[in-house]
């Protein structure tokens, strides 16, 4: 008998309609009955915890920091933690929980496009599915994941890839690491790594993402400093380039010790150093080229490096990205 703990945290699983629109209104026990309506659980033992009721858009990083630490004491009382949780900021809340993880039990989040109450809602199925992945074998060891649409996905590199289908989830360029079906429950291939978050973490270091676009100019990069970050995320063109002024203001921080991380704002596919003027020169000078990681993920990694005791946040953002794979070694 495997023995799970299910933490319910609200999210569009959760919700019912009202006139003035959904609303969380289901707890994770009425979760927990609507998942054994889908697929025979037998076997598994579930021990249902409600720890919010909130829409994952109205989250802050707090909130998910609760969330890791509720999920530590849990993982310390069961062979596996499944969480349900709003899409909005899921690909969030699982990197957080991945950057803090250790041990072999599996963490699973899940969620819903569609509300309880729905004619054909879509969360039973997703939780059955995350409950009997937590509860396999094969997870055993494969850190946080996102159970989604009979996919499991690894938490580094996940996104919201659409706003309202039912497969909303995917991970460029990484591929599931699982499925969960009618066929049962198959692993493909998982990418171990250790934590970066320190246990008992309650808040993390202000850090800005500045976007690129035509023509746009230097003064977020400058704001974002003035106002308190103690590091950036650039979500640049294509394969990590910058314009002429954003190129300019990040080699300043970089010149001041300030940390910059470079993403790309396209969506899939690796960032690089290739271009005179942009990406080359800031590669040139240090910056931290962000693998895959889209900039929202990136932001965390690099704030969870900056609230360690490590000097040098950038290298400890580099090496955890080569642990994980997203750079090359």
């Amino acid at each position: 008998m495997q023995h799970l703990v299910l933490l319910g945290t609200g999210g569009t699983i959760a919700t019912r309609g009202t006139a003035l629109g959904r609303r969380v209104a289901a707890n994770a026990t009425e979760l927990l009955g609507a998942a054994e309506a889908v697929w025979d659980l037998t076997g598994i033992d579930v021990e249902p915890r409600d720890l919010a009721g909130i829409t994952s858009f109205a989250a802050g990083v707090s909130d998910v920091l609760a969330l890791v630490a509720a999920v530590r004491q849990a993982a310390a009382e069961a062979d596996g933690v499944v969480i349900t949780h709003g899409t909005d900021t899921l690909e969030e809340a699982a990197f957080l929980l991945a950057l803090a993880h250790a041990g072999p039990q599996p963490v699973v989040l899940t969620g819903a496009q569609r509300p309880f109450d729905d004619p054909a809602p879509d969360g039973p199925r997703n939780l059955a599915a995350a409950l009997r992945w937590a509860a396999a074998p094969d997870a055993v060891g494969t850190g946080v994941t996102v159970a989604f649409a009979d996919e499991i996905l690894p938490a580094i590199g996940v996104r919201k890839s659409h706003t309202l289908a039912l497969r909303a989830f995917s991970a460029p360029g990484r591929s599931p690491v699982g499925r969960v079906d009618e066929a049962g429950v198959r692993a493909i291939g998982t990418s171990p790594h250790a934590p970066l978050l320190a246990p008992g973490t309650t808040e993390l270091p202000r850090v800005d993402v500045i976007p690129q676009y035509l023509g746009v100019d230097a003064s977020a990069v400058d704001n974002a400093v003035a106002q308190g970050a103690r590091g950036v995320v650039i979500a640049a063109f294509g394969s990590g380039n910058t314009t002429p002024a954003t190129t300019e203001a990040c080699l300043r921080l970089l010149e001041d010790g300030i940390p910059v991380l470079i993403t790309s704002r396209t969506g899939e596919g690796a960032v690089t150093g290739l271009y005179a003027g942009g990406s080359a020169d800031l590669a040139a000078a240090g910056a931290v080229f962000a693998g895959d990681l889209s900039p929202w993920q990136a932001r965390l990694l690099l704030a969870a490096a900056l609230s360690t005791e490590d000097a040098d946040a950038a290298q400890l953002c580099l090496g955890w990205l080569r642990d994980v794979g997203a750079v090359g070694r």
